[in-house]
């Protein structure tokens, strides 16, 4: 029967019939039903193909995604965002696509300008870092979720952080089989007169046949009518990978229990009229699966909903679906278990008849015409959203899920430091300190933050101002001959070093990077260009890792309009080595860290890893980040859940007492900046989190409850001590609130705009 829906087009993503596998049956046979009860939408399938010529699709695929090539996701999501495509359904099991734990997807659902609505077919309780990092950018484009099972809906919750409101639970679809004695079907197969066993689906030495097989001796000793049939082709990845191994130890195993005459192994897959012609003729249902970890199984869906008494081991889905009397469950690996239970339910027709019967009453919520309807319930609902919910993450309206609104930014302070040569030091209260002078480390970081600020559109001709004054002051810094910046400079413009050191050449390094990949200024990307390529190659002589982290920094923002330097990315991959050399010989489980000591801006060795290690693909520097950050963030947050930076009054070194004050303004935009970049590379809002934490240190939440920005000027107070706030507000502390303020609201800016529905 037509349902009215004003969802006009859907396409539906994975695999699709007539490949060979679940995802494909499930893909096909979901469009298919949707299409039949909502024909006014236009249904058509985007598959992924993972043999080199294809498969001899049906009309309804109107585009081909070839698994391992990158681009090609790219341009699926361009003819799906130009198709005036309503919804996207998309399937998900890591295997079927390209990428390490099938990340290629992502590029796709990311340009996506239209609803997703996801189905998970696989949900892992222990997912490596990869996988759990596809997992959470896929949760949070996709605008609703679709789990098949209720322990699949609390998964994605305690494992994936998914929220609640965007899960929808749908069961398995199944074909509407009627219930009807086995005997009318066994005739076509030549087993007419006996007791039919069934497996049926792809088979691998995951599914557990062979524990049936050693059934078989005491089943027959007892009924000696049995006859166990097992369906289905060999997995094209283990045909691939080991050929027919696997099923002729099956047959060499049936003969040495001398159970071969009743054993028969139908090598192929079939379609649905005469799979459902097989399940027809079944007595019992088999699945001795060998691992529980298995969230959905659509062949287990298919002959509980015809009505058939199950045995089964009780991975996931079974251990659901079988409760309350509607199938029996053994333990995995056991023989004599399934021995005992299958004679059980033979011996005793009543017990085996109520079992089906609860099975086929609650089979008929899973037939595909409603599963159809449950589908397109949540589509409208995607539909209604307009945009994913997870993009959403500041249009929440409870405090405790809002962030806080972002201060004002204002300049005031800032410009008082700063005079035609550069800005100052240090401060008295809020008067610039003309006797301490300037530095390259806070001009770099100014210059940063002039250009964060361009990005922003704050006070442009103010802003262009203050940038050109820091860039001539990183010019003028460089020393032609040694290849080095200067650090310190007096009032009267005398250089007092030789030249300065390697933490701040790097800080200059990162500056000139960023001006470089995001200044708007055509002569600010090409002085800083030229000035980048004469000081990056001293760096390969420095023994600093906050240097090599700082360097990594800026290298990461140069190649983002450069990418094609080679000579600046073997740097890089000289770097990161180095860090990740360190950070090997340093860490314990106790302490996974870079050295044997907590000091000043920590959280930049762990940024410049995640960083570097997710735009190179470079895997394990990226997890090694992750963790050094995440312990980090334990490490530095009080028993009141407020961020508590490592004092700089004795630091903290391993085994020893952490100092608590005097804590750092450096140290919070550290944490600030690192997290935010963690939150950009895994979509896990827990490191959203962490950043407004580390923010709002400066707004007061912090071990005294006081506010160390300044409300009036924008200025920052210098330190946190015991008893009291640093009541100087010199430029490192100031341009560390200002860095930390413009990338938080950079942050909400991008969210807010994707999030946005299109007028």
């Amino acid at each position: 029967m037509e349902t009215e829906s004003k969802i006009r087009k859907i396409a539906f993503i994975g695999d699709y019939l007539p490949r060979k596998c679940g995802i494909a049956t499930f893909t096909s046979d979901l469009l298919t039903s949707v299409a039949a009860e909502y024909p006014q939408t236009q249904c058509f399938a985007v598959p992924v193909n993972d043999v080199e010529k294809g498969y001899e699709y049906p009309s309804v695929v109107r585009f081909e995604i070839e698994e391992q090539d990158l681009s090609s996701y790219h341009r699926a999501a361009d003819f799906l965002n130009i198709s005036n495509v309503d919804i996207v359904c998309v399937q998900h099991e890591f295997g079927i696509y390209g990428g390490p734990a099938g990340r290629h997807l992502l590029a796709l659902v990311r340009e996506l300008k239209m609803p997703v609505v996801t189905t998970f077919h696989t949900l892992l309780r222990e997912p490596n870092d990869t996988q759990r990092r596809v997992m959470q950018e896929l949760i949070a484009h996709s605008t609703r979720l679709v789990t098949m099972t209720e322990r699949g809906h609390q998964m994605l919750q305690d494992i994936y952080r998914a929220p609640s409101v965007k899960i929808d639970l749908i069961p398995h679809g199944i074909p509407d089989i009627p219930f009807v004695d086995p005997n009318y079907y066994k005739d076509q197969f030549g087993v007419e007169g006996r007791v039919v066993l069934l497996t049926f689906g792809l088979l691998s030495p995951n599914k557990g046949i062979e524990q049936v097989l050693n059934a078989l001796p005491q089943i027959l000793a007892e009924f000696p009518d049995v006859v166990y049939i097992v369906l289905g082709a060999t997995h094209p990845h283990e045909l691939a990978e080991r050929g027919e191994a696997y099923r002729l130890s099956l047959e060499i195993l049936a003969k040495k229990n001398k159970v071969e005459k009743s054993v028969i192994f139908y090598n192929r897959f079939v379609e649905l009229e005469e799979l459902k012609e097989f399940i027809g003729a079944a007595d019992l249902y088999v699945t001795p699966y060998l691992n529980e970890a298995q969230i959905t199984s659509g062949t287990l869906a298919y002959a509980f909903g015809a009505g058939k008494a199950v045995v089964s081991t009780p991975y996931w889905h079974a251990a659901e679906l079988l409760a309350e009397d509607r199938g029996v469950l053994v333990p995995f690996g056991d023989s004599g278990a399934i021995g005992r239970e299958v004679c059980g339910l033979l011996r005793d027709a009543t017990r085996r008849n109520a079992i089906r019967k609860n099975a086929y009453k609650l089979g008929r919520e899973m037939v595909w015409s409603n599963v159809a309807h449950l589908y397109m319930h949540s589509f409208e609902q995607a539909r209604l959203q307009g945009a994913s919910l997870s993009r959403k993450l500041f249009a929440t309206k409870t405090l405790d899920q809002q962030p806080r609104e972002l201060p004002e930014i204002r300049l005031d302070h800032l410009s008082r430091m700063t005079d035609s040569t550069g800005i100052f030091q240090h401060a008295i209260l809020t008067v610039p300190n003309f006797s301490e002078g300037y530095c390259t480390d806070d001009n770099a970081r100014a210059f940063i933050l002039s250009t964060l600020l361009d990005e922003l559109k704050e006070e442009p001709a103010h802003v262009g101002t203050l940038s050109s004054t820091y860039a001539a002051f990183l010019n003028y810094a460089f020393d032609n001959k040694t290849k080095r910046f200067h650090n310190f400079m007096s009032f009267d413009r005398r250089w007092l070093d030789e030249h300065g050191s390697e933490d701040s050449h790097c800080r200059a390094l990162w500056a000139l990077g960023v001006a470089v990949g995001r200044s708007p200024h055509r002569s600010f990307q090409i002085m800083s260009g030229q000035l980048f390529a004469q000081a990056l190659p001293v760096v390969t002589e420095f023994t600093s890792p906050r240097a090599w982290a700082f360097c990594l920094m800026g290298i990461h923002e140069y190649l983002r309009r450069l990418s094609g330097d080679r000579s600046v990315s073997q740097i890089r991959e000289a770097l990161i080595d180095r860090l990740m050399d360190i950070f090997d010989r340093a860490s314990h489980p106790d302490w996974p860290w870079f050295e044997e000591a907590l000091s000043y801006d920590n959280a930049k060795l762990a940024h410049a890893l995640i960083l570097s290690g997710c735009t190179n693909g470079h895997q394990k520097a990226f997890d090694r980040g992750i963790q050094a950050l995440r312990w980090l963030a334990g490490v530095q947050t009080s028993e009141n859940g407020h961020f508590r930076p490592i004092g700089s009054n004795g630091f903290y070194h391993r085994g020893g007492t952490r100092s608590n004050f005097d804590q750092q303004p450096i140290e919070a935009q550290a944490m600030v900046s690192a997290c935010l970049e963690a939150y950009r590379a895994t979509k896990d809002t827990w490191w959203y989190d962490q950043a407004q934490r580390a923010f709002d240190w400066f707004l007061g939440w912090n071990d005294l409850g006081l506010e160390l920005h300044s409300v009036n000027t924008g200025g920052c107070h210098d330190a946190l001590h015991v008893d009291r706030v640093n009541a100087n507000q010199g430029a490192e502390s100031t341009l560390a609130f200002l860095l930390s303020l413009a990338e938080m609201q950079l942050m909400q800016n991008a969210v807010t705009v994707f999030s946005e529905p299109a007028l």
